[in-house]
C-alpha cells in the first residue's frame, strides 16, 4: 500500500468552474466524532445512488470533486461540502472561484490517504502563517480511487 506523498504543495491558478452533486453542512469538530460525522455518509450516498451518472449538464471532465464552500469563518466554523462532478450552468451548483490555489497531492488507500493529506495541509498552514487561506472555495479532485489533488484557495 502506498502512502500519501509528502511533497511540497504547488501553487496554481485556476479559472472558475461549477460542480453539482450532493451537499451537507458540517464542521471539523463534528467530523472528528463518528456519531456526528457527515462527510463519509455523503460520499457513500453519492456512489450508492450513482449521482455522478445522473447529474445534468456534466462537462467532459471525468474527475469527481469534493468541494468545501460556504465557510462561516475559518477551519473552526461551519462549511458546506459538495460531492459532485463538473457541470456547465447547472441550477444548484456550487462555484469554484477563480484564483490561486496550493495543490497538495495524495495517493494511497481511501479514506486514510485523504485524511493524511488534510493533516499535512493543516500542518503546512500552521508552519507557514504568512500564507493566508481564502476560505471561499477549496476542492478535492479525484482522478481515480486512490489519487487526489487537494486545492486550497490562498490570497
Amino acid at each position: 500500500m502506498q502512502k500519501t506523498t509528502p511533497m511540497e504543495p504547488i501553487r496554481r491558478h485556476h479559472d472558475a468552474f461549477q460542480v453539482a452533486g450532493l451537499t451537507v453542512r458540517t464542521t471539523n469538530r463534528e467530523e472528528d466524532d463518528p456519531a456526528t460525522a457527515r462527510i463519509g455518509a455523503l460520499w457513500n450516498r453519492f456512489f450508492g445512488e450513482e449521482t455522478y451518472r445522473s447529474t445534468p449538464g456534466r462537462t467532459g471532465d471525468a474527475r469527481i470533486f469534493g468541494v468545501y464552500s460556504g465557510y462561516e469563518s475559518d477551519a473552526h466554523g461551519a462549511f458546506d461540502v459538495t460531492v459532485g462532478v463538473a457541470v456547465s450552468g447547472a441550477t444548484g451548483s456550487v462555484a469554484i472561484e477563480a484564483g490561486d490555489y496550493l495543490v497538495f497531492m495524495g495517493q494511497g488507500e481511501m479514506p486514510q490517504m485523504v485524511i493524511a493529506a488534510w493533516q499535512r495541509i493543516w500542518q503546512h498552514f500552521e508552519a507557514h502563517p504568512e500564507i493566508a487561506r481564502r476560505y471561499r472555495s477549496d476542492f478535492e479532485a479525484y482522478e481515480g480511487p486512490d489519487k487526489v489533488a487537494i486545492h486550497i484557495g490562498v490570497s
